[in-house]
């Protein structure tokens, strides 16, 4: 398959007009699991700005709204962006954007991204250069998330972990702690931030 990212929104948009939840994130105890797990992980309990590119059909978005003040969403796939415009409808402080990564990285600061299960059908290139646009979208004390399944999938898939190495290489690189990380036998989950003080420091603060 070409991995240019006309191509992968015709790819992605085809299985969405075919099935409006592919992957059973709606159905699934390993999907469900994997956004408890990634929401209890964030360090605060709320954000003021949020940006979740790669939003599919936004199921994990309507759960990200409960905590965040303001949240964009943003997809490549026609059809994952009319699901998600449905399923967030309730949500006044939610917009949901036609966003391709890194090409169309939207304006702003943000306290809050959250890459989730979409950076490995990117090019290595398109990875690196993902990585450096959304540290350099954070607020001071911002905090970045990144989850991905380990057991590949198409073949032009990235590796999960090299995709996370990247990831960790760029936010050492920007002084980003690591705050939390989860190498599960089926996932990886990073969480990035620069705030120097743990949970528990802030609530002894």
């Amino acid at each position: 398959m070409s991995n240019s990212s006309d191509q992968r929104a015709l790819y992605f948009d085809a299985k969405f007009e075919r099935n409006a939840d592919p992957w059973r994130y709606a159905q699934s105890w390993y999907e469900a699991r994997k956004r408890a797990l990634l929401l209890a992980a964030l360090p605060r309990p709320r954000y003021r700005n949020a940006f979740e590119p790669g939003c599919a059909n936004g199921i994990l978005s309507a759960e990200l709204a409960l905590r965040c003040e303001q949240l964009l969403c943003a997809d490549f796939a026609p059809h994952a962006i009319n699901a998600a415009r449905e399923r967030l409808a309730a949500f006044s402080h939610v917009s949901v954007q036609a966003l391709a990564m890194p090409r169309d990285w939207p304006p702003g600061r943000f306290d809050l991204v959250v890459l989730s299960e979409f950076v490995y059908y990117l090019d290595a290139r398109e990875c690196t250069l993902l990585a450096a646009r959304a540290i350099a979208s954070l607020v001071y004390d911002g905090t970045l998330a990144l989850c991905h399944w380990r057991h590949g999938g198409e073949s032009w898939l990235l590796n999960a972990a090299s995709v996370h190495d990247a990831f960790s290489a760029a936010a050492s690189g920007a002084s980003l702690l690591r705050v939390a990380q989860i190498a599960d036998a089926d996932f990886l989950l990073d969480i990035w931030s620069r705030d120097p003080l743990t949970v528990a420091q802030h609530e002894r603060a």
